[in-house]
């Protein structure tokens, strides 16, 4: 055990930092954005090393969508003195995510059929496309993205285990109960807003 450890650290220290990161976006604490940063630092390097290159391009986005959201929620506290709002995602904004889920859907699938040694391109490219537009919806606090995390983090899951990748599936068992539980709880400050309105 202690020399499995010691020879998968870098996967255990992410999925330790990875927690934490789930545990401060649930709490809507913006310290969940610099451990964003160096949880998907070390995941770039795990999923090279087990060929799931959208995997490793999506914590690239991530490692990005970490700056873009710590400066938003920065900025918004700084415009009005609290913490940024939840909101919910509709009209337009739902229509565009949904659109740019199926795009990146399509053109990470194909790229990674056509060029890559993916073992699942298209599961692989579903659960990454899913990734992008649910990260970018946490940038901007719309309570959605965990129904749409809930659904990725099964399917990463089931994925996962199918690479040997036990941390990580057990992080994504994790990940899903805590998907249901933010909701809960970003849904029952949401109905208080509204009460309060």
């Amino acid at each position: 055990m202690v020399n499995w450890l010691i020879d998968n650290y870098i996967e255990v220290l992410g999925v330790i930092l990875s927690i934490v990161y789930l545990i401060l976006s649930i709490r809507q604490n913006i310290l969940l954005w610099p451990m964003g940063i160096l949880s998907a630092a070390l995941y770039i390097i795990v999923f090279f090393q087990s060929k799931f290159y959208a995997d490793m391009g999506l914590n690239v986005y991530y490692l990005f969508i970490s700056f873009y959201g710590w400066a938003t929620w920065t900025s918004a506290k700084k415009r009005t003195g609290v913490k940024m709002p939840l909101g919910q995602i509709r009209g337009k904004k739902a229509f565009l995510a949904f659109v740019s889920f199926i795009v990146f859907f399509i053109v990470i699938g194909v790229v990674l059929d056509k060029f890559t040694d993916s073992p699942l391109p298209y599961w692989d490219a579903l659960t990454t496309s899913g990734s992008v537009v649910a990260t970018w919806m946490l940038t901007r606090k719309y309570i959605e993205h965990w129904v749409l995390w809930l659904a990725i983090d099964l399917i990463s899951m089931a994925l996962y285990i199918y690479k040997g990748l036990y941390p990580t599936a057990i992080l994504f068992v994790i990940y899903s109960a805590m998907a249901v539980f933010g909701y809960l709880q970003w849904n029952r400050e949401l109905r208080s807003l509204h009460e309060n309105q």
